[in-house]
């Protein structure tokens, strides 16, 4: 329902922002930025009733100037910061010449203020407001974005702050918020293009045979056989990498250095959100042990660690402690190796510290095909294929993979890897389903791809432990397997060999229902699953102190496992959260039944 906001409201959260807008002169360089002299300090805006403003800005990075959708004028969007247990109201203009919207990412709040257009609400018409109301029910690290095309590409995100109405367990001196994003100067629905007509239209990093002679690709002329025979990539690790992308802090490039001020010895939350539109990160700071508090806003037992991986649309707050004098690089470095984002630790302004080159791109192995091979990747193999017994060249089969036919899906590259007769009896197989897992591992105990052999400690999905004990007890009274599926050739992605686009069931519980869901990846890439309005269990060897999770990464040939408690009413997206996927079909709806006071 559209609601009128009077003009006082409308510009009551506009005038931090306008203020530094217009200070952008007086600040000194370091803490100038892309987007306009946005202060290294995010402007913050909170209270009971806060006015949203989504329009089209300018975006200067590393010297270019590009276009921007945003809020309130900045790239990211206003911090907000609210309080658990108070009612807010948020009063969203739309100043676009289309539909716009916003998604509260992790919020548990009732359906028809999720901000999902055609799903949970009808959009935000051009120059139109409409009023988001909830009460806010939960503490922690969150953020907001557009569910309307692919507005988050073009910098439609900000940072949430919630904090707790009780004590919060973690203690800390001083804080800064981190969002990790992604920006290209080429617009989202031309990189999609790009994507449809070649899958690896933005990988610059393929193995070459210069690479092959010198050793430098870390490949056997055998293996660079078999993925040439396949007709895949062995590098084929982000749909877009930073070729096109500049990986941004805060809404600063490499070069503008986002920093961070610090006294030695305090101890420093870092809140930090990945808000890109298609990029993982790995994060680390050289020099400087991070201890994981917290993951998508629910607390976890702290895990000291030096790097961990961030995919898309998580959420983990860490603590440091830095006692000496001096600055630490802040490093985001995409998974594949094309690129990193930067910023500073320091206890004054303009200092800076080393930044470490990029490290060597990793090469997929027949594990991330979901083939068990015993532990071995490829480039332990020996050149006879010993390794995978059953392999016939002349016919690539591979046992489990019983059929692999280089053009039943049609056309030159559509490498078909499946086998019909021992998919899953809810699979639709068709050309969107390129292959099918013949052996998917749960792989959240492993270390992700590229970090494998690193010799620091790299934080993975079991080291997570919920800080108080589970609420729901009880055991799932069902089951249900979800296999997330894609042609990459094609960039068609879908859930159980179904798009969006081709009127799927919507995935159904009843209120309250206690169901486990294992999520299998039949695919060569990482998707970061997101259910809306609620937090799922993973099971992860934690018995009553499952962590809480909104988002998922599920490794490629990889599967999860969590249980749910459908104990929010109503409809929810249940997605992809890598941008085009999700716009290339890995969507559905979730619905719970019954709504509250409905007997149907």
């Amino acid at each position: 329902m559209q609601k009128a906001l009077d003009r006082r409201t409308l510009l009551k959260a506009g005038g931090a922002g306008a203020l530094w807008l217009g200070l952008d002169g007086l600040l000194p360089a370091w803490a100038q930025t892309g987007s306009n002299g946005i202060p290294p300090t995010l402007t913050t805006l909170s209270g009971a009733e806060i006015a949203l403003a989504v329009g089209e800005t300018p975006f200067t990075v590393g010297g270019r100037t590009g276009h921007a959708i945003t809020v309130n004028g900045v790239l990211p969007a206003p911090l907000l910061r609210l309080r658990e247990g108070q009612n807010i109201r948020l009063a969203v203009t739309n100043n676009l010449n289309e539909d716009t919207s916003i998604h509260w990412h992790g919020f548990l709040l009732p359906f028809q203020m999720d901000g999902v257009p055609g799903v949970s609400f009808p959009g935000i018409r051009p120059h139109e407001t409409f009023v988001y109301e909830f009460p806010v029910r939960q503490a922690g690290t969150f953020w907001y974005h557009s569910h309307s095309g692919l507005q988050e590409a073009l910098g439609h995100y900000g940072p949430i702050i919630i904090d707790p109405a009780s004590p919060d367990p973690v203690a800390y001196d001083r804080e800064h918020v981190l969002v990790l994003s992604d920006w290209s100067f080429m617009h989202p629905h031309m990189i999609l293009a790009r994507l449809k007509q070649s899958p690896g239209y933005f990988n610059y990093q393929r193995t070459t045979v210069a690479g092959l002679l010198s050793g430098e690709d870390r490949m056997s002329a055998a293996d660079r056989r078999m993925w040439a025979e396949m007709r895949m990539d062995p590098r084929d690790v982000l749909d877009v990498s930073g070729s096109t992308y500049t990986y941004l802090i805060n809404g600063h490039g490499p070069e503008e250095n986002w920093t961070g001020i610090f006294r030695p010895g305090e101890r420093v939350r870092l809140r930090i959100i990945n808000a890109s539109a298609m990029s993982i990160f790995n994060v680390r700071i050289p020099g400087l042990p991070m201890t994981v508090v917290q993951a998508d806003g629910e607390n976890v037992r702290p895990v000291e660690v030096d790097e961990f991986q961030i995919s898309v649309a998580e959420t983990y707050d860490v603590i440091v402690t830095p006692r000496d004098d001096r600055a630490y690089t802040i490093v985001s470095e995409a998974i594949d190796r094309s690129g990193l984002g930067r910023a500073t630790l320091a206890p004054r302004p303009g200092m800076s510290a080393d930044v470490p080159p990029l490290r060597e791109v990793p090469n997929l192995t027949m594990r991330d095909m979901g083939m068990d091979m015993g532990g071995a990747g490829m480039g332990g193999m020996n050149h006879d294929m010993s390794g995978m017994a059953g392999m016939d060249h002349s016919g690539m089969d591979m046992g489990g993979m019983a059929s692999m036919d280089h053009g039943a899906a049609g056309g030159h590259g559509d490498m078909n890897m499946r086998d019909p007769e021992n998919a899953p009896p809810d699979m639709a197989v068709g050309v969107g389903v390129q292959t099918i897992s013949p052996a998917p591992a749960n792989r959240m105990g492993e270390r992700p791809a590229g970090l494998e052999n690193v010799d620091h400690r790299v934080l993975v999905y079991t080291d997570l432990i919920s800080l108080a004990p589970n609420r729901d007890r009880r055991a799932p009274s069902r089951e249900m397997e979800i296999h997330l599926t894609g042609n990459m050739e094609r960039f068609m992605w879908g859930f159980d060999g179904r798009r969006f686009s081709e009127l799927v069931e919507p995935i159904r519980f009843e209120r309250n229902e206690r169901v486990r869901v294992t999520l299998v990846n039949d695919t060569m890439m990482s998707h970061p699953i997101h259910l809306h309005g609620h937090f799922f269990e993973l099971v992860n060897g934690h018995d009553g102190h499952q962590p809480l999770k909104h988002t998922v990464n599920v490794a490629p040939g990889g599967k999860v496992t969590f249980d749910l408690t459908a104990d929010n009413p109503g409809d929810w997206a249940f997605h992809c959260h890598m941008l085009l996927h999700m716009h290339a079909g890995m969507f559905n709806v979730v619905t719970v039944r019954p709504l509250d006071g409905d007997l149907s």
